[in-house]
């Protein structure tokens, strides 16, 4: 009985959650979804049909089977019945993708996203100098966002299933797609194009807030990081530059500004490590310090665990997540 189950529950796992097509967040999510169910149970309505058909001509009576064995009957069902059915289903398929594509705003706010091996860069250029993140894209409930994809190296793909559809990331060029949030609430978006060895493990958070919250986020970003707090958070700070962590982190207020590497300035509010690789915690962050090619074998981080003791890796630890 229990085994009966699986299949079902397995199909319903897609139909709600924070990376399921079906449970649209937005307009244009909405209007996928409405196209997979046009299409699934037109699917099912023409092999219910055809199955019906092929059980009459087993089974049906001799002048049944004597009707759908004229040249009349074989042009309708095998020619005129399914060009006039793909064609329908063809005209409505392009006329969501037409609808989908359609701006809503002459405004929209505009987030350029560029995607690395293996990890996102997430810009807010309409927003001010500073307001940029990593591996997680916050947006305002409610206002129609543009994003501007691209690539640093080679060929990704953005999909945020609750919110549109996948869009390419090409190196050189930039890809536009345009979304609307309508209800607030933490999402998940994925790189759908091989990418290389950690192609599974480059996802992002997708965090949806009420346009007063995402205010204060931002403003968060922009400014400068706290100072230290404690002694060991002043040890981590010193060792973090000592290390030359900077050389590839950028954090904001410091002397520290590269591009390398994902932006730290507020990697302790952050509610993954390593592109959703790992849940932000304590004991994750040090063991991503010391080992990360142990958990995301092939990515650009060097370990840590023999070039630090292991007063100085918890100190560095206790430094990056107090900026919030």
């Amino acid at each position: 009985m229990k085994g009966r189950l699986v299949l079902p529950l397995l199909a319903l796992g897609g139909c709600s959650g924070a990376q399921a097509p079906l449970d649209a967040w937005g307009v244009q999510a909405e209007r996928i979804a409405a196209l997979s169910h046009v299409l699934f149970w037109g699917g099912g309505l023409i092999f219910l049909i055809t199955m019906g058909a092929l059980v009459l001509a087993i089974a049906a009576p001799a002048h049944w089977r004597q009707r759908m064995g004229t040249r009349s009957f074989a042009i309708a069902a095998g020619i005129v019945f399914p060009v006039v059915t793909l064609t329908a289903l063809l005209a409505h398929a392009l006329g969501v993708s037409r609808a989908i594509m359609r701006p809503m705003s002459d405004a929209p706010m505009r987030v350029e996203i560029v995607g690395r091996q293996f990890w996102w860069e997430v810009r807010y250029p309409d927003l001010g100098e500073g307001a940029l993140t990593a591996n997680a894209l916050h947006l305002p409930v409610g206002r129609e966002v543009e994003l501007h994809l691209t690539s640093g190296d080679v060929i990704h793909s953005v999909w945020i299933p609750n919110l549109h559809g996948k869009m390419d990331m090409i190196p050189g060029r930039v890809n536009r797609q345009r979304l609307r949030a309508d209800r607030t609430g933490v999402l998940r978006g994925q790189c759908t194009e091989f990418c290389g060895l950690q192609h599974t493990l480059m996802a992002f958070d997708v965090v949806v807030q009420e346009p007063a919250e995402f205010e204060a986020w931002v403003a968060r970003q922009r400014a400068p990081v706290p100072a230290p707090e404690t002694a060991a958070q002043r040890r981590g700070m010193q060792v973090f530059g000592e290390a030359g962590c900077g050389a590839c982190h950028a954090v904001r207020g410091t002397e520290w500004k590269a591009r390398i590497a994902p932006d730290l300035s507020r990697v302790g509010s952050r509610l993954t490590l390593a592109a959703g690789a790992l849940a932000n915690r304590h004991s994750n962050l040090a063991g991503w310090i010391a080992a990360p090619q142990d958990i995301k074998p092939g990515n650009a981080m060097p370990a840590y665990a023999r070039a630090l003791e292991g007063a100085d890796l918890l100190a560095v630890t206790d430094w990056l997540e107090s900026l919030r």
